[in-house]
């Protein structure tokens, strides 16, 4: 559910850039997205923030936080499809994060899928129509690395930060990194130029792509793992592919199309496979 939200949040983000500096948008979106939480959710906030340590939150926010912010920059200076292929290498660098920074178990089965799932992407959107390698690709790589510290690292403190909680500070975290990003480089909010059109992508993003999204994705870390949660999000690119073609005509070759194949069957085969508990 997450992917799809996604997928159709890609494309309109870009429609909304036509007429909204990116910092200015992103400060709005997870803004409102913080004030909806708040309202949700504020009995819990408080409780956490009193009770546990700040690590446990200010990490998992600032790395999904920045990760967020990263890709829709990148959304803003090349194409929906590239951002969505590279932000989805999260797949192969969540297990090795994991392993690195807690040593977990992991079968030899679910690796290979996770490998097999790039030659997938790479047909997806390099062969799709991948426009180069650019600064806003740079930037797109680095989201996906951010992304993967925020799905191992909430993974481990979601045992002690509930899942709404973690929500609404990681919205919060995401919220101050845009509304710098806005002061330093746009001189504040700049919203005169803001359509209706344009107000509608920004609620959309607020409430279904940030709250819902993040939320989705902390529950879904509370049932399955981070690895198992990074390889279901590398079906965001081929729904972004979906969306992209139906809004703004980003066609995709026949090579496109067999990257989007492979990559369902390995999220389907990724399914199938039990994983080893964690240790």
């Amino acid at each position: 559910m997450q992917s799809i939200i996604y997928g159709f949040g890609d494309p309109i983000s870009k429609i909304a850039f036509e007429v909204t500096p990116v910092y200015t948008m992103m400060s709005v979106r997870y803004l409102i997205a913080f004030v909806v939480c708040a309202i949700l959710f504020r009995k819990r906030i408080m409780e956490t923030l009193r009770t546990v340590p700040v690590r446990m939150w200010l990490i998992p926010g600032m790395c999904i936080g920045l990760s967020y912010l990263l890709n829709n920059v990148a959304l803003s200076m090349t194409d929906a499809t590239s951002v969505a292929f590279l932000r989805s290498l999260s797949v192969v660098m969540t297990p090795a994060f994991a392993f690195l920074l807690y040593r977990t178990n992991y079968k030899w089965q679910m690796i290979l899928i996770q490998v097999m799932v790039l030659p997938g992407m790479y047909l997806l959107c390099v062969r799709g129509g991948l426009s180069g390698f650019g600064i806003g690709e740079i930037i797109a790589l680095a989201a996906a690395a951010l992304m993967a510290g925020a799905l191992v690292f909430s993974k481990n403190y979601l045992d002690v930060v509930d899942p709404a909680s973690m929500t609404s500070l990681q919205a919060g975290c995401s919220a101050v990194l845009a509304l710098i990003g806005c002061i330093c480089f746009e001189g504040g909010l700049r919203l005169e130029t803001t359509t209706g059109t344009a107000w509608l992508i920004i609620l959309y993003l607020a409430i279904t792509c940030t709250f819902l999204g993040y939320l989705m994705q902390n529950l879904a870390l509370t049932k399955i793992s981070d690895r198992a949660v990074a390889l279901l999000q590398s079906l965001c690119p081929v729904m972004t592919a979906v969306f992209a073609l139906l809004l703004l005509g980003e066609k995709l070759s026949a090579g496109g199309i067999a990257g989007a194949v492979i990559i369902v069957i390995c999220i389907a085969a990724g399914a199938i496979i039990r994983e080893e508990p964690d240790v």
